[in-house]
């Protein structure tokens, strides 16, 4: 694990996005509330909440932190549901994981709650979009990086 100890605490937030890919049927099964299991995405908000809270316990190496605010949002298009997470904290290391992690067991859940209707959903495009605070400073994903473009990158 990396020392954090001699940093000092600073304002810190993490926005990652995802997809859940699906059938139009599926979504509007969603955004009617006709899904058997429930209301999917009340569910995949507080899963998404409660793993941002746990991120530290999924992933060896990384540091626990004081989680300030977690906001988990929905976009429904035609043939996907996009999930927004956004992780505030004041504390000596970044929350890019905890905002990664929500923003995937949110998307998880979505999945889990609607497979009965649509076994041939694929979740992707699982990023960080934005990042503040901390030695490295902003991190804003551009345009040309969002359309996919990655030439050069690998």
């Amino acid at each position: 694990m990396v020392d954090v100890t001699p940093k000092d605490p600073t304002y810190r937030r993490a926005v990652a996005r995802g997809r859940v890919y699906m059938e139009p049927e599926t979504t509007a099964l969603v955004a009617r509330g006709a899904i058997t299991k429930g209301d999917v995405l009340a569910v995949a908000r507080v899963a998404g909440i409660q793993a941002a809270k746990r991120t530290s316990d999924l992933l060896p190496l990384c540091h626990s932190v004081m989680i300030g605010s977690v906001i988990v949002n929905f976009d429904i298009q035609d043939n996907f549901i996009e999930v927004e997470c956004s992780v505030d904290t004041v504390d000596r290391t970044g929350v890019e994981m905890e905002a990664l992690t929500a923003c995937s067991i949110a998307a998880l859940t979505i999945y889990d709650m609607c497979k009965s209707a649509d076994r041939s959903m694929v979740i992707g495009e699982l990023t960080l979009w934005e990042k503040t605070g901390g030695r490295s400073g902003a991190y804003r994903r551009s345009s040309e990086t969002a359309s996919g473009d990655r030439s050069g990158s690998m």
